[in-house]
């Protein structure tokens, strides 16, 4: 449901006027990039499912703009997390507006733990703070079923590495880790002329959708360090670079069925899977 003219938030000033008022000059240190059109913010807040229900969590909301279009998406409960206390005081007039269905949180979001932060579905929507983004996503990965839905903007390149399959050039550590945990999406692509400033490269739009179960076998850490050595030197065999893990590659081939002469790019996540399940066996036999 999108409000109607009578909601006092469309009273607010421009966002142009929000960052002039209380000198929003972006900050390098907090990977800032403000989004002001809101035509790609609603965009972004109708990819997600029903807003209407649960708890949706905004990180780096910056002056607002994807914030006005959550609420005006309809969603139920919104919950910024900004650690720029800048921003803080230029959102109060929007949480006054949005009657309840705004909570401002002055933290880290790295140390937040999002599931805590309101009723299911929880489901989080965010044009993420580039410096701290594949930091964000792995975390939440790991928090499994407890998210319902992730609607994320990432540096296009991060947004290509997430969503790609095996034997494509972007396809790493991030993609391996991303689809064992999630349904991944490239949903549609934004400039960087659509940002304030303009960053260097475009963005990107991801939907996940976070199973309930892995689709495979394993634990995350083992796939992490399963993934950073067969990556870390990805012309390599697997023979080769798997020998950073401190287990018999011999061993760890044999255990997972997994051909030594191949390289990493090669490997489905099914074969990764197989992997971390090996090297978890090996290493706990030590």
């Amino acid at each position: 449901m999108i409000n109607s003219s009578a909601d006092p938030i469309d009273a607010l000033p421009p966002l142009r006027e929000v960052i002039a008022k209380y000198g929003l000059n972006a900050k390098r240190g907090l990977g800032q990039h403000f989004l002001l059109d809101l035509n790609l913010t609603r965009r972004i807040a109708i990819s997600a499912s029903d807003l209407s229900e649960g708890t949706t969590v905004e990180v780096g909301p910056g002056p607002g703009g994807l914030t006005r279009s959550l609420l005006a998406a309809g969603a139920s409960k919104v919950v910024a997390i900004e650690r720029d206390e800048r921003c803080v005081k230029a959102l109060a007039p929007l949480v006054e507006g949005a009657g309840g269905r705004l909570e401002l949180l002055c933290a880290d979001a790295l140390e937040v733990d999002v599931a805590a932060l309101g009723p299911p579905p929880l489901r989080i929507i965010a044009n993420l703070p580039y410096n701290i983004a594949t930091p964000l996503l792995v975390r939440w990965l790991k928090a499994g079923p407890e998210i319902t839905e992730m609607i994320l903007m990432f540096q296009l390149e991060v947004a290509e590495r997430i969503t790609a399959s095996a034997g494509a050039k972007p396809y790493g550590r991030l993609a391996v880790l991303s689809n064992w945990c999630a349904k991944t999406r490239f949903l549609f692509r934004i400039p960087a002329r659509a940002f304030t400033p303009p960053p260097r490269v475009d963005s990107a739009v991801v939907r996940l959708n976070p199973f309930d179960q892995p689709r495979f076998d394993g634990d995350a850490d083992d796939i992490e360090s399963v993934t950073a050595a067969a990556f870390g030197q990805r012309r390599k065999t697997l023979k080769r670079s798997l020998a950073s893990l401190g287990v018999p590659v011999e061993a760890l081939l044999e255990h997972s069925g997994i051909d030594g002469r191949k390289r990493a790019e090669e490997l489905d996540i099914a074969a990764f899977s197989s992997l971390a399940v090996a090297f978890s066996d090996l290493r706990e036999g030590l």
